[in-house]
């Protein structure tokens, strides 16, 4: 065997959240099997419970370092709408989708002109910006409020269940070989110079090839590696809402606040963020504050119930850029983790630059910003309220 072509059940990835099992997929894809091993199950975290936007144009670093990557990652969740649930059965509801945004108060307006001037300039194949006055975007949106300065319509983003895509990629992995194990990984064995095992529970699993996945848990293999792997929990929270009568056509957002119509009927209004640790528990500020929010944006909002209120742990690191490749002063341990509020949006090129990396020794997908050598000690400050940008 030779790290440029894994034999089967070469590789172990540590985390099945959607890096994770993207990660996994693609490997199946190169005819190399992989063993997923999952604490809580798979798409448990923060996978789980994103809302699904994939927005390839704006976020953190967008525009910026990780522009490539989103655009390139987003035309292949486009391609990939096509194909796996025929492969697997999993609708996963990928959508092409239209946003209102609006603008609230005169300090929006902005934000909103960036947000047009970059849809009107992306491919016109793909996206689109349209100006809307408030008349016109409450015609085409009975449920905004007429109280704003001014709105767009933006086409061209596309939408997801994100459990289901997860679970999606992990069930494509699983039919080409790929294995997924429930445990927690509580070290690594190391010998000459190589990581040869993972160490679950009690028992050791012999490995060729580590691919660290495991979003803001990564910290944990710091000493481990005798690396920074410096990657911290984003507390986000989001209300289901069950909306009576009218439901929206379309995204909407602004005010701070998105609100979401899935094709399940129910209604996601959203996020919040916080620096508090590993906290994941629901808030009653955080309701209200996302409640009051969603009521200014669509007042009939006031009439929905609340059905479920979530929160999640986003992987974010100091400069809001992923970590992808090769760990340095390794050559059989590999990084897929730390995507921050991008991670459903990047996980094709995530996974797949990976998988590229193991199979091929490099890869096409651009991913030199997201390299590892970037943070070069390990106790990498860790973030905290005021930090991201």
């Amino acid at each position: 065997m030779t790290q440029a072509n894994p034999t089967a059940s070469d590789v172990v990835i540590i985390g099945g959240g959607v890096a994770g099992c993207a990660t996994a997929y693609y490997l199946s894809l190169a005819g190399i099997q992989a063993t997923v091993i999952e604490r809580e199950g798979i798409a448990s975290q923060a996978s789980g419970f994103s809302s699904g936007g994939l927005n390839p144009l704006e976020g953190a670093q967008i525009p910026g370092p990780l522009s490539a990557l989103a655009m390139q990652s987003y035309r292949m969740h486009r391609e990939l709408f096509e194909t796996l649930p025929f492969d697997t059965g999993v609708d996963y509801e990928g959508r092409i989708v239209s946003v209102i945004h609006a603008a609230l108060d005169e300090a929006e307006l902005p934000a909103l002109q960036t947000s047009h001037d970059l849809f009107a300039a992306a491919p016109a194949e793909l996206f689109a910006a349209d100006w809307l006055a408030p008349e016109d975007a409450v015609i085409q949106e009975p449920l905004l409020s007429p109280q704003m300065f001014k709105a767009v319509r933006l086409t061209g983003n596309a939408a997801l269940d994100s459990y289901k895509f997860t679970q999606a990629l992990a069930d494509a992995a699983r039919k080409r070989g790929a294995s997924f194990r429930s445990g927690s990984v509580n070290g690594l064995e190391i010998a000459n110079g190589r990581v040869a095992g993972v160490f679950v529970g009690d028992t050791k699993l012999p490995c060729g090839t580590v691919v660290l996945a495991a979003g803001p848990w990564s910290r944990q293999a710091e000493t481990w590696l005798d690396m920074a792997i410096p990657v911290d929990p984003l507390k986000g929270e989001t209300l289901r809402m069950d909306m009576p009568g009218l439901q929206p056509l379309h995204d909407l957002s602004g005010g701070g606040v998105s609100v979401t119509p899935k094709p399940s009927g129910l209604v996601w209004c959203g996020t919040t963020e916080e620096w508090r640790g590993f906290d994941k528990e629901p808030s009653e500020a955080a309701w209200q504050s996302i409640l009051e929010k969603a009521v200014r944006l669509a007042p009939n909002m006031t009439n929905a119930r609340l059905v479920q209120h979530t929160a999640c742990l986003r992987p974010v690191t100091p400069d809001w850029l992923p970590i992808v490749g090769k760990a340095p002063g390794w050559d059989n341990v590999y990084l897929a983790t730390g995507a921050g509020k991008k991670g459903v949006l990047l996980s094709p090129g995530m996974g797949k630059a990976t998988a590229d990396l193991i199979a091929k020794g490099s890869t096409t997908l651009p991913v030199a910003e997201c390299d590892p050598r970037r943070f070069s000690a390990v106790g990498e400050p860790r973030l905290g309220s005021g930090d991201g940008g």
